[in-house]
Protein backbone atom coordinates (compact mmCIF):
# COMPACT_ATOMS: atom_id res chain seq x y z
CA UNK A 1 0.00 0.00 0.00
CA UNK A 2 0.93 3.77 -0.31
CA UNK A 3 3.44 5.28 2.29
CA UNK A 4 1.15 5.87 5.34
CA UNK A 5 2.29 9.79 6.79
CA UNK A 6 3.66 9.63 10.23
CA UNK A 7 1.03 12.55 11.28
CA UNK A 8 -1.79 11.32 10.57
CA UNK A 9 -1.03 8.14 12.78
CA UNK A 10 0.44 10.45 15.51
CA UNK A 11 -2.71 12.26 15.06
CA UNK A 12 -4.96 9.26 15.24
CA UNK A 13 -3.19 7.51 17.82
CA UNK A 14 -3.61 10.80 20.18
CA UNK A 15 -6.94 10.92 19.81
CA UNK A 16 -7.83 7.26 20.68
CA UNK A 17 -5.55 7.52 23.56
CA UNK A 18 -2.79 5.43 22.13
CA UNK A 19 0.31 5.29 20.88
CA UNK A 20 1.88 4.24 17.51
CA UNK A 21 4.87 2.47 18.15
CA UNK A 22 8.09 3.47 16.12
CA UNK A 23 11.04 1.44 15.64
CA UNK A 24 14.70 2.51 14.24
CA UNK A 25 16.09 0.34 11.43
CA UNK A 26 19.84 0.23 10.18
CA UNK A 27 19.51 -2.84 7.86
CA UNK A 28 17.61 -4.58 5.33
CA UNK A 29 16.97 -7.14 8.16
CA UNK A 30 15.81 -4.12 10.77
CA UNK A 31 12.94 -3.22 7.95
CA UNK A 32 12.08 -6.25 6.92
CA UNK A 33 11.69 -7.41 10.74
CA UNK A 34 9.55 -3.71 11.79
CA UNK A 35 7.51 -4.92 9.13
CA UNK A 36 6.92 -8.63 9.58
CA UNK A 37 5.94 -7.51 13.44
CA UNK A 38 3.53 -5.07 12.70
CA UNK A 39 1.80 -7.31 10.35
CA UNK A 40 1.59 -9.98 12.25
CA UNK A 41 -0.10 -7.81 15.62
CA UNK A 42 -2.08 -6.21 12.79
CA UNK A 43 -1.04 -2.47 13.76
CA UNK A 44 0.50 0.79 11.29
CA UNK A 45 4.24 1.47 12.49
CA UNK A 46 6.44 3.71 11.85
CA UNK A 47 9.96 3.21 10.60
CA UNK A 48 12.65 6.00 11.60
CA UNK A 49 16.32 6.21 10.20
CA UNK A 50 18.60 8.20 12.44
CA UNK A 51 20.99 10.41 11.49
CA UNK A 52 23.29 8.09 13.47
CA UNK A 53 22.08 5.44 10.83
CA UNK A 54 23.05 7.62 8.54
CA UNK A 55 26.60 7.85 9.30
CA UNK A 56 26.76 4.56 9.36
CA UNK A 57 26.02 4.02 5.71
CA UNK A 58 28.59 6.12 4.85
CA UNK A 59 26.54 8.91 5.34
CA UNK A 60 24.49 8.36 2.70
CA UNK A 61 20.35 8.09 3.45
CA UNK A 62 18.84 7.32 -0.05
CA UNK A 63 20.04 3.34 -0.08
CA UNK A 64 18.33 2.87 3.48
CA UNK A 65 15.96 5.38 2.56
CA UNK A 66 14.55 3.52 -0.86
CA UNK A 67 15.06 0.12 1.02
CA UNK A 68 12.44 0.93 3.56
CA UNK A 69 9.81 2.95 0.83
CA UNK A 70 10.15 -0.38 -1.25
CA UNK A 71 9.01 -2.64 1.37
CA UNK A 72 6.42 -0.41 3.02
CA UNK A 73 4.75 -0.18 0.11
CA UNK A 74 4.65 -4.03 -0.25
CA UNK A 75 3.51 -3.95 3.50
CA UNK A 76 0.26 -5.23 4.29
CA UNK A 77 -0.41 -2.68 7.28
CA UNK A 78 0.07 1.43 7.43
CA UNK A 79 4.01 1.87 7.41
CA UNK A 80 5.54 5.46 7.52
CA UNK A 81 9.31 6.50 7.58
CA UNK A 82 10.31 9.25 9.66
CA UNK A 83 13.98 10.77 9.54
CA UNK A 84 15.28 10.83 13.40
CA UNK A 85 17.74 13.30 15.61
CA UNK A 86 18.42 15.15 12.58
CA UNK A 87 21.20 17.67 13.32
CA UNK A 88 22.40 18.17 10.27
CA UNK A 89 20.39 21.16 7.75
CA UNK A 90 22.07 19.32 4.56
CA UNK A 91 20.24 16.05 5.95
CA UNK A 92 16.75 17.49 6.72
CA UNK A 93 16.99 19.11 3.18
CA UNK A 94 16.96 15.82 1.82
CA UNK A 95 13.80 14.36 3.98
CA UNK A 96 11.25 15.28 1.07
CA UNK A 97 12.70 13.92 -2.16
CA UNK A 98 13.57 10.40 -0.09
CA UNK A 99 10.08 9.44 1.08
CA UNK A 100 9.83 10.90 4.28
CA UNK A 101 6.65 12.39 5.66
CA UNK A 102 8.39 14.03 8.92
CA UNK A 103 11.21 14.58 10.81
CA UNK A 104 12.84 14.54 14.40
CA UNK A 105 14.78 18.12 14.55
CA UNK A 106 16.97 17.65 17.63
CA UNK A 107 18.23 20.42 18.92
CA UNK A 108 17.68 19.99 22.80
CA UNK A 109 21.44 19.40 23.23
CA UNK A 110 21.72 23.70 22.74
CA UNK A 111 20.91 26.07 25.36
CA UNK A 112 17.02 26.40 25.65
CA UNK A 113 16.88 30.10 23.49
CA UNK A 114 19.24 28.01 20.44
CA UNK A 115 16.77 25.13 20.81
CA UNK A 116 13.95 27.44 19.97
CA UNK A 117 15.83 29.61 17.42
CA UNK A 118 17.25 26.73 15.35
CA UNK A 119 13.70 24.32 16.15
CA UNK A 120 11.65 27.42 14.29
CA UNK A 121 13.86 27.61 11.58
CA UNK A 122 13.80 23.81 11.15
CA UNK A 123 9.79 24.07 11.90
CA UNK A 124 9.12 26.63 8.57
CA UNK A 125 11.06 25.18 6.28
CA UNK A 126 9.70 21.78 7.15
CA UNK A 127 6.23 22.59 7.00
CA UNK A 128 7.20 24.76 3.65
CA UNK A 129 7.95 20.84 1.86
CA UNK A 130 4.63 19.47 3.76
CA UNK A 131 6.88 17.36 6.80
CA UNK A 132 5.39 17.08 10.16
CA UNK A 133 8.33 17.90 12.32
CA UNK A 134 8.75 16.95 16.07
CA UNK A 135 11.13 18.75 18.44
CA UNK A 136 12.23 17.89 21.85
CA UNK A 137 12.54 19.83 25.01
CA UNK A 138 14.73 18.38 27.59
CA UNK A 139 17.50 15.82 28.38
CA UNK A 140 16.90 12.62 27.40
CA UNK A 141 20.26 11.71 26.64
CA UNK A 142 22.40 8.02 26.07
CA UNK A 143 22.81 9.17 22.09
CA UNK A 144 26.39 8.46 20.54
CA UNK A 145 28.02 6.60 23.07
CA UNK A 146 28.04 9.31 25.73
CA UNK A 147 28.12 8.81 29.21
CA UNK A 148 24.27 7.74 30.07
CA UNK A 149 22.30 10.74 31.30
CA UNK A 150 21.17 11.03 35.22
CA UNK A 151 17.57 10.83 34.01
CA UNK A 152 16.79 12.34 37.77
CA UNK A 153 19.13 15.24 37.63
CA UNK A 154 18.24 18.70 38.68
CA UNK A 155 16.67 20.33 34.84
CA UNK A 156 16.79 17.13 32.53
CA UNK A 157 13.24 16.57 32.70
CA UNK A 158 10.89 18.83 30.17
CA UNK A 159 9.05 21.93 31.76
CA UNK A 160 5.20 22.00 31.38
CA UNK A 161 5.33 25.91 31.46
CA UNK A 162 8.91 25.75 29.21
CA UNK A 163 7.40 23.39 27.53
CA UNK A 164 4.08 24.92 26.30
CA UNK A 165 6.02 28.28 25.23
CA UNK A 166 8.44 25.98 23.58
CA UNK A 167 5.45 24.16 21.25
CA UNK A 168 4.22 27.75 20.49
CA UNK A 169 7.43 29.69 19.45
CA UNK A 170 8.64 26.77 17.64
CA UNK A 171 5.23 25.36 15.53
CA UNK A 172 6.22 22.17 16.01
CA UNK A 173 3.87 19.48 15.31
CA UNK A 174 5.24 16.81 17.98
CA UNK A 175 7.31 17.06 21.16
CA UNK A 176 9.51 14.50 22.66
CA UNK A 177 9.38 14.85 26.15
CA UNK A 178 12.04 13.96 29.34
CA UNK A 179 10.53 11.94 31.72
CA UNK A 180 12.40 9.79 32.94
CA UNK A 181 13.97 7.64 29.98
CA UNK A 182 17.69 7.01 28.51
CA UNK A 183 17.82 6.37 24.92
CA UNK A 184 20.42 2.70 24.52
CA UNK A 185 19.66 1.07 27.40
CA UNK A 186 19.71 -2.57 27.99
CA UNK A 187 18.15 -2.80 31.07
CA UNK A 188 14.44 -2.28 31.20
CA UNK A 189 15.01 -0.56 34.52
CA UNK A 190 13.64 3.49 33.67
CA UNK A 191 11.50 5.07 35.81
CA UNK A 192 9.17 7.39 34.31
CA UNK A 193 7.94 10.30 36.52
CA UNK A 194 4.23 9.19 35.46
CA UNK A 195 3.15 13.01 37.30
CA UNK A 196 5.30 15.11 35.02
CA UNK A 197 3.71 13.35 32.01
CA UNK A 198 0.55 14.47 33.36
CA UNK A 199 1.37 17.67 33.58
CA UNK A 200 2.86 17.96 30.41
CA UNK A 201 -0.22 16.20 28.76
CA UNK A 202 -2.35 18.54 30.62
CA UNK A 203 -0.41 21.44 29.24
CA UNK A 204 0.04 21.30 25.67
CA UNK A 205 -2.17 20.06 22.92
CA UNK A 206 0.82 18.46 20.12
CA UNK A 207 1.34 14.73 21.00
CA UNK A 208 3.74 14.16 23.00
CA UNK A 209 6.75 11.31 22.33
CA UNK A 210 8.61 8.83 24.52
CA UNK A 211 12.44 8.33 23.44
CA UNK A 212 14.64 5.84 24.87
CA UNK A 213 11.62 3.21 25.67
CA UNK A 214 13.86 0.35 25.12
CA UNK A 215 14.50 0.75 28.98
CA UNK A 216 11.13 1.22 30.17
CA UNK A 217 9.05 -1.99 31.61
CA UNK A 218 5.91 -2.78 29.94
CA UNK A 219 3.41 -1.76 33.02
CA UNK A 220 5.98 1.41 32.57
CA UNK A 221 4.68 1.59 28.29
CA UNK A 222 1.22 0.90 29.11
CA UNK A 223 1.04 3.95 32.15
CA UNK A 224 2.60 6.45 29.56
CA UNK A 225 0.41 5.66 26.95
CA UNK A 226 -2.09 6.52 29.12
CA UNK A 227 -0.88 9.76 29.96
CA UNK A 228 -0.44 10.89 26.86
CA UNK A 229 2.52 9.84 25.03
CA UNK A 230 1.21 9.18 20.92
CA UNK A 231 4.80 7.65 19.82
CA UNK A 232 6.73 5.67 21.29
CA UNK A 233 10.32 4.84 20.12
CA UNK A 234 12.25 1.80 20.14
CA UNK A 235 15.82 1.26 19.25
CA UNK A 236 18.27 -0.54 21.40
CA UNK A 237 15.56 -3.45 22.06
CA UNK A 238 15.61 -4.46 18.40
CA UNK A 239 19.30 -5.05 18.94
CA UNK A 240 19.62 -6.75 21.81
CA UNK A 241 16.85 -9.23 20.28
CA UNK A 242 18.83 -9.34 17.05
CA UNK A 243 22.64 -9.72 18.55
CA UNK A 244 21.22 -12.56 21.24
CA UNK A 245 19.35 -14.47 18.87
CA UNK A 246 22.50 -14.43 16.41
CA UNK A 247 24.99 -15.08 19.11
CA UNK A 248 22.89 -18.50 20.57
CA UNK A 249 23.35 -19.71 16.67
CA UNK A 250 26.71 -18.90 16.09
CA UNK A 251 27.67 -21.08 19.90
CA UNK A 252 25.44 -23.82 18.15
CA UNK A 253 26.80 -23.54 14.54
CA UNK A 254 30.79 -23.09 15.03
CA UNK A 255 30.99 -23.74 11.52
CA UNK A 256 28.75 -21.53 9.98
CA UNK A 257 30.05 -18.58 7.25
CA UNK A 258 26.80 -18.52 5.21
CA UNK A 259 25.27 -15.07 6.88
CA UNK A 260 21.55 -15.76 5.46
CA UNK A 261 21.66 -18.63 7.93
CA UNK A 262 22.27 -16.12 10.78
CA UNK A 263 20.97 -12.88 9.70
CA UNK A 264 17.23 -14.84 9.24
CA UNK A 265 17.77 -15.93 12.79
CA UNK A 266 18.18 -12.33 13.71
CA UNK A 267 15.42 -10.64 11.71
CA UNK A 268 13.04 -13.33 13.48
CA UNK A 269 14.09 -12.17 16.52
CA UNK A 270 13.37 -8.30 15.79
CA UNK A 271 10.25 -9.23 14.22
CA UNK A 272 9.28 -11.18 17.44
CA UNK A 273 9.39 -8.10 19.47
CA UNK A 274 8.31 -5.89 17.28
CA UNK A 275 5.15 -7.38 17.32
CA UNK A 276 5.43 -7.52 21.40
CA UNK A 277 5.97 -4.16 21.90
CA UNK A 278 3.15 -3.20 19.95
CA UNK A 279 0.78 -5.84 21.56
CA UNK A 280 1.72 -3.99 24.86
CA UNK A 281 0.99 -0.43 23.47
CA UNK A 282 -2.32 -1.60 23.09
CA UNK A 283 -2.92 -2.49 26.51
CA UNK A 284 -5.41 -0.52 28.24
CA UNK A 285 -3.72 1.20 31.29
CA UNK A 286 -4.84 -0.34 35.02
Amino acid sequence: MPLASTGELVTRAAEARSAVAAFNVITLEHIEAVIAGAESAGAPVVLQVSENAVKFRYGRLLPLARAAVASAERATVPVALHLDHVQSDDLLRQAPGAGFSSVMYDAARLPYADNLAATRSAADWAHSQGLWIEAELGQVGGKDGRRPLDAHAPGARTDPYQARDFVAGTGADALAVAVGSVHAMTARTAILDHGLLDRLSAALAVPLVLHGSSGVPDDGLVAAVGGGIAKVNVGTALNVAMTAAIREFLAAHPEAVDSRKYLSVGREAMAREVARIIRVLSRTPG
